[in-house]
Parts: structure tokens; C-alpha cells; sequence
């Protein structure tokens, strides 16, 4: 049977808190991020992951420390979609000059586009399913969002359906064959 993956967004920072974009701008935790990292530790604790994955920028791989698994393999497939011209800003702000303005749906001036994005998760779902065993994933917002998204078999745009809140946790896996989600910001 194909594996399954219990996945982290980051503790918050300035910048998650405020709403701005950020994607390679690598900001630190918060100390309340810092908290709400360390509080995963526990009921992360005994999970028997045949691999731990983290993305490299360090709101992610502090989390994961935090957390209790110093030891994460550093990926890049999972660091943030990159934003672009709207890396620090929020969408209020863009949406001042673009009122439809949505990054799932129109990208900015240089910003990576919804497919390569969508390319990068369905490199970590491959990585996934081939495991031996469940894979722990620490990783932000929008790029955990398009994997979840690239994990049922929807188009990377329909990550926009699933909200992800700081420092939760959520799982990917299956009923029978069939990929689903099995929890969402808990």
C-alpha cells in the first residue's frame, strides 16, 4: 500500500501574522510561533515516519527542531510558492491596483505560475507514495496547499479550497485506494 503523510505548516512570523506574502524572504518564528512549534512536539511524538522532509528556509526547519526532529532532510520542492513582485505585500494591498488579483489564479511579475508549483509538490507526492512508511512534511502555507491539493488529483489552483492555519497539522492518506484527507488544522 502507497504511504501516507502527516503535514506541518511553520510556527508564525511577522510577516504570516500581518498577511503579507512571503516565500523566499526568510523570516524567523515569532516567540509565539516558537510556542506553537514546541507544542507539536508531543503529539508528533511516536509517530514511526520512515522519512522526515523539511523545506530549507527556517521558519520551516525551526519548526521542525521545535518540534522534536532536528534531523529533516531539506528539500527544495517544499520552500514557498515565490511570489514575485508581491513577495511582502498583502492581497489588500495588491488588490489596489489589481481588484481581481488572486495568486492563485493570476501571477505576478516574476512569480512562479500555479503549474511549476503544482511540479515541484507532485515531485513530494511521488516521494511519498514511494515510502516505506508514513513521511512527516514541514513546509508553508501555499506550497502545502497545492501538494494537498496535488495528492487527491486536483489541479494545483484548487488548493485554494483548504485554509491552512499556522503551526497545525494535518494528514494525507487514503481510504482504500483512494487518496483523501484525513484531518485538516488540527
Amino acid at each position: 500500500m502507497a504511504s501516507s503523510a502527516v503535514i506541518v505548516r511553520h510556527g508564525a512570523t511577522e510577516w504570516s501574522v500581518s498577511g503579507q506574502h512571503t516565500s523566499d524572504t526568510d523570516l524567523p518564528l515569532l516567540p509565539e510561533g516558537e510556542d506553537t512549534a514546541r507544542s507539536l512536539a508531543p503529539r508528533l511524538a511516536g509517530g514511526d515516519f520512515a522519512e522526515v522532509l523539511s523545506s530549507p528556509l527556517k521558519r520551516a526547519r525551526h519548526t521542525a527542531e521545535l518540534a522534536g526532529f532536528p534531523d529533516a532532510e531539506l528539500l527544495d520542492d517544499l520552500v514557498e510558492w515565490r511570489y514575485g513582485s508581491a513577495e511582502g505585500r498583502t492581497t489588500a494591498e495588491i488588490r489596489e491596483t489589481l481588484p481581481d488579483w488572486s495568486l492563485w489564479t493570476h501571477p505576478t511579475e516574476g512569480a512562479e505560475t500555479a503549474a511549476e508549483v503544482a511540479a515541484r509538490c507532485d515531485r513530494v507526492v511521488e516521494r511519498i507514495r514511494a515510502a516505506s512508511g508514513p513521511v512527516l512534511v514541514f513546509a508553508h502555507g501555499h506550497v502545502l496547499r497545492v501538494l494537498t491539493a496535488r495528492w487527491l488529483g486536483l489541479p494545483a489552483q484548487e488548493g485554494r479550497l483548504f485554509r491552512l492555519e499556522t503551526a497545525t497539522i494535518s494528514e494525507l492518506g487514503y481510504e482504500r485506494e483512494t487518496p483523501v484527507l484525513l484531518r485538516w488544522n488540527s
